[in-house]
C-alpha cells in the first residue's frame, strides 16, 4: 500500500507518499481501507518530532480516518467486511489501509458522506470526553472554546450548544466569528482587538464561564483562570503558546477552580473504546439527527500531505481539512 512517510522530523516537505507493507490485523482488530483521514495539530507536531506515536503504534500520522472495513480479526463480532465506519486511531491515517481495534471504530452517520465522517471521531471523542465526561458541563452552564473555527471549536460549538448550553469563543478575524455565530455560538470575541476576559466578565454579568476549553496553553493560562466562574473547569488540550506558565493560584482557592490537561493519543486502548462507546451514545444521534454537522474545508489527495499541512499552519482555514486515499 501507499503512505504518508515522515522522512525526517521538519518542515512540510518531509512527508513523502511512499509504497510500504500492508498492515497486519491482531484478533481484535480490523483493517480499514481508507476513504480519508483527516489533519489534526497532533500531526504537525508528530512531523516536527515532538510527538512520537505510542510505543505500538503505527509510525505513519493520522489520527482519524473513515473508510471500508476489509478484514477482522479473529476475536470481533461487531464490524464485518464491506461495513461503512470511521475511527479514533494511534496514528496510521495517512495511509491507504490501516488497522485499528474494533473498539475504536464507529459506523459512519447517516446523512454524512463516507469522506467527510473521516473528520468526526477525533473531534468528537476530544469535546465529548473533555468538557462533558471530565469537566461535566451542563444544561444552561456556559463554555467559552479558544479557537471556535478550528476543527475541534466548530464541533464543541454544536455538541454544546446541542446539549443547552451557553457558548462562547475566541476567533482571530471576523469571517471565523461570523462562521462560528452561523454555528451556534452566543458570544463570539476577537481575541486580537478584544480583551477576551473583560467581554466575558461584561456579558456574564461579571460571573465568567464554567468550563473553558484551551488549545493555547501558557500564554492564556492566568486568564482563563480570571474568567471562570465559581467552580470553573479549565480544560487544556493543547500548548500552542508553550508549555510554562506562572500564575497566581489565589484565585483558585477563592473560586474552587479545577484544572485538568490530556491528549487522547496517549490514552489506552480500553480507556478510548470506553470514550468511543459514550460517543456512540451520546453524540452520534445528535449527528444524525442533524443537529451537529462535519465541517470540512477542503479536501486534498493523500500524495499532497505537505500542501494540507502548509494550509492548516497557516490558520486560514475553518474546521477540518481531510486527505483523500
Amino acid at each position: 500500500m501507499k503512505a504518508v512517510v515522515i522522512t525526517s522530523a521538519g518542515d512540510p516537505e518531509v512527508l513523502q507518499l511512499q509504497e510500504v507493507e500492508d498492515p497486519k490485523i491482531k484478533d481484535d482488530e480490523v483493517l480499514i481501507k481508507v476513504e480519508a483521514a483527516a489533519l489534526n495539530r497532533g500531526d504537525i507536531y508528530q512531523r516536527q518530532g515532538f510527538y512520537p506515536p505510542p510505543q505500538g503504534a503505527s509510525p505513519y500520522p493520522g489520527l482519524e480516518c473513515s473508510g471500508i472495513i476489509e478484514s477482522i480479526g479473529e476475536n470481533v463480532s461487531r464490524w464485518k467486511v464491506g461495513d461503512k465506519v470511521c475511527a479514533l486511531l494511534s496514528g496510521g491515517g495517512y495511509a491507504e489501509k490501516v488497522a485499528v481495534p474494533a473498539g475504536q471504530v464507529l459506523p459512519v452517520p447517516s446523512g454524512v458522506t463516507l469522506s467527510d465522517a473521516a473528520s468526526l471521531p477525533e473531534v468528537a471523542c476530544t469535546v465529548w470526553s473533555t468538557v462533558f465526561m471530565m469537566s461535566r458541563l451542563c444544561v444552561s452552564e456556559t463554555l467559552l472554546i479558544h479557537g471556535g473555527s478550528s476543527g475541534i471549536g466548530t464541533f464543541a460549538i454544536q455538541i454544546a450548544k446541542f446539549r443547552g448550553a451557553k457558548v462562547f469563543v475566541t476567533a482571530g478575524n471576523e469571517q471565523k466569528l461570523a462562521f462560528c455565530k452561523d454555528l451556534g455560538a452566543d458570544v463570539c470575541i476577537n481575541y486580537k482587538t478584544e480583551d477576551f476576559v473583560a467581554r466575558v466578565k461584561e456579558e456574564s454579568g461579571g460571573k465568567g464561564v464554567d468550563v473553558i476549553l484551551d488549545s493555547v496553553g501558557a500564554a492564556y493560562l492566568q486568564q482563563n483562570l480570571d474568567s471562570l466562574n465559581i467552580d470553573g473547569r479549565l480544560f487544556i488540550i493543547g500548548s500552542l503558546s508553550g508549555f510554562v506558565a506562572q500564575i497566581n493560584i489565589g484565585s483558585m482557592f477563592g473560586k474552587r477552580l479545577t484544572i485538568q490537561a490530556a491528549a487522547l493519543r496517549t490514552r489506552s486502548a480500553e480507556e478510548k473504546a470506553a470514550i468511543v462507546t459514550e460517543v456512540g451514545k451520546n453524540v452520534w444521534p445528535a449527528i444524525i439527527s442533524g443537529k451537529v454537522k462535519p465541517v470540512v474545508y477542503k479536501h486534498f489527495p493523500l500524495g499532497e500531505a505537505a500542501e494540507a499541512h502548509r494550509l492548516m499552519e497557516s490558520g486560514k482555514h475553518i474546521g477540518k481539512i481531510l486527505l483523500i486515499s
